[in-house]
């Protein structure tokens, strides 16, 4: 039976680009985690899309020689070539442009509109159209934005705008007692003094559409006037799961995954998602999400990765070179999610050849190989000899996984999660080498104890494989595949599955090429 809903997102990604390192990097990690919960029994909806309106997408589209509708839809595929490429497992992809998504942004509108909590004003401001960004002079950095470092255009126009004011102390009120019940809106903590601090300082009442342009839903209420896209994106976390239709079917969904358990977001737009869009629910009357989680920057050099400094590295050209599950294991293993990370080819190499190709990879195809050699292909009998000390830190280890990986998982520490698992694969590693099956396999005495050495290995290869799926998922699978146990994707209760001594034996044991065959420097 499943454990219940289990909702995540990432950010809706901007259509100016293809996507790249940056993007891909939260994309896997909300996948991995949306992985791991449905092995763990959960009913899992995890969404993605694209933020398809404003005011840059409209001068690209003129800049082409084209509608603002043919260029999005000239560039949606790639993004879900992209996420193929990946192998993310998303259970939807919204696009801001859907009709699903308008209709779930003017209900939206007109229930504040109606509650009192919007207003009609003019607006003079410094613009950023890259950034889609409003900017007060004194947050201007000699007179650029203080983003992206490029230029801003003075507007002075009529917009409607959302009592922002209002909400000031219903939300310290509201980060304090989610601190108080042991479960943070906020995360990583380090995030949570810095929305405090800017939101103790008062906020200002926000502008909520535009009358400059009309690449955007329209307001429902206020004629010219279109959402800012800001806004606009925001709004795609329940308009994706039902918010606004009227149908029996959308009225389910929403109420099934409503609310969200993480929103994944970098952490340059955490005001975003921790001031503006618990604002915007609470004046609906929309419970909030239960937490919102912001990561750090990939730096390259020292330097924050960005398509506009020139450095964003896209994921096919990384793949190419080292596959799908070493790129996924690198990111999340090499960088602590939730603080900036430096990334690089040579480390990108090192982590691949250490622990993949020479700690998982090795492990598993000289393990097959003597399963062939000295079993003819079959799981042996499981032991029935007395217990060693060397076979009870092999399993108390395997024991041990589970809980460390759902502890570290909970926590979105990716590091930790996979350093758990990988105690289990350098243990397992470390046995071979001391118990010396090829030793065992010398004289009739110590077959029992060959038997004995080869099942307990290929049972800990068996659950760590349960735990690198998430992160791996195809050489997970590969490896149930090599030990005949079905597809790795159907399994609903991981701790379950994990117990020690559930490898049947006489299941045939499939050698199979290598997992990750060795890079070299100058490939």
């Amino acid at each position: 039976m499943s454990k219940g809903s289990f909702y995540l997102t990432t950010p809706i990604y901007y259509v100016n680009s293809v996507p790249h390192l940056g993007t891909a990097y939260t994309t896997i990690a909300a996948d991995a985690l949306a992985r791991y919960r449905r092995m763990a029994g959960y009913d899992v909806f995890f969404l993605t899309g694209l933020d398809e309106h404003g005011q840059k997408v409209a001068q690209a589209a003129e800049e082409n020689g084209t509608t603002p509708q043919e260029w999005v839809d000239s560039v949606a595929p790639k993004f879900l070539e992209a996420w193929e490429m990946l192998d993310i497992s998303n259970d939807d992809f919204i696009r801001t442009t859907e009709e699903r998504h308008k209709r779930g942004v003017q209900a939206f509108w007109t229930k504040l509109h109606d509650a009192g909590y919007l207003y009609k004003g003019g607006y003079d401001g410094w613009y950023c159209v890259p950034d889609e960004t409003y900017w007060s002079e004194d947050q201007l950095v000699d007179g650029k934005c203080p983003e992206c470092g490029r230029d801003v255009e003075f507007l002075s126009e009529e917009n409607w705008f959302f009592k922002l004011s209002e909400f000031a102390q219903p939300l310290l009120d509201f980060y304090a007692a989610r601190e108080a019940e042991g479960r943070p809106f906020i995360q990583p903590h380090t995030r949570r003094n810095e929305v405090v601090s800017f939101v103790e300082g008062g906020l200002r009442d926000l502008s909520i559409s535009r009358t400059s342009f009309t690449w955007g839903v329209a307001l429902p209420f206020a004629e010219n006037h279109v959402t800012y896209v800001w806004i606009d994106a925001l709004l795609n976390y329940i308009t994706a799961v039902g918010y606004g239709a009227e149908d029996p079917e959308s009225a389910a969904l929403f109420e099934r995954h409503w609310p969200a358990n993480v929103h994944f977001v970098g952490k340059d737009i955490i005001r975003f998602h921790c001031v503006i869009w618990p604002a915007m629910l609470m004046a609906a009357g929309v419970e909030l999400p239960e937490t919102v989680f912001a990561h750090g920057f990939l730096l390259t050099k020292g330097e924050k990765m960005s398509k506009s400094k020139g450095n964003a590295v896209t994921p096919a050209s990384l793949v190419e070179r080292f596959g799908v599950d070493a790129y996924r294991y690198y990111f999340m293993r090499d960088v602590q999610f939730g603080h900036d990370g430096s990334v690089s080819m040579e480390s990108m190499v090192q982590r691949y050849n250490g622990d993949l190709a020479n700690d998982w990879g090795n492990l598993c195809s000289r393990l097959f190989n003597m399963v062939g050699k000295y079993f003819e292909g079959v799981v042996p009998e499981p032991p029935d000899a007395e217990v060693t000390d060397a076979d009870s830190t092999l399993r108390s280890i395997a024991d041990a996984l589970p809980e460390k990986y759902e502890d570290a998982m909970s926590r979105l520490e990716y590091v930790a999660a996979l350093e758990a698992a990988w105690d289990l694969i350098k243990e397992a590693n470390r046995y071979i080498e001391n118990e010396a099956p090829w030793n065992l396999a010398k004289t009739e005495e110590t077959l029992p104890r060959l038997r004995t050495v080869i099942y307990n290995v290929l049972e800990a290869v068996r659950i760590a494989a349960l735990f690198t799926a998430p992160v791996m998922p195809e050489t997970s699978a590969e490896v149930w595949r090599r030990l005949a146990l079905g597809d790795i994707r159907d399994v609903t209760d991981i701790c379950a599955q994990a117990a020690w001594g559930g490898l049947p034996s006489g299941n045939a044991v499939t050698k199979g090429d290598p997992l990750f065959p060795r890079i070299y420097e100058e490939e």
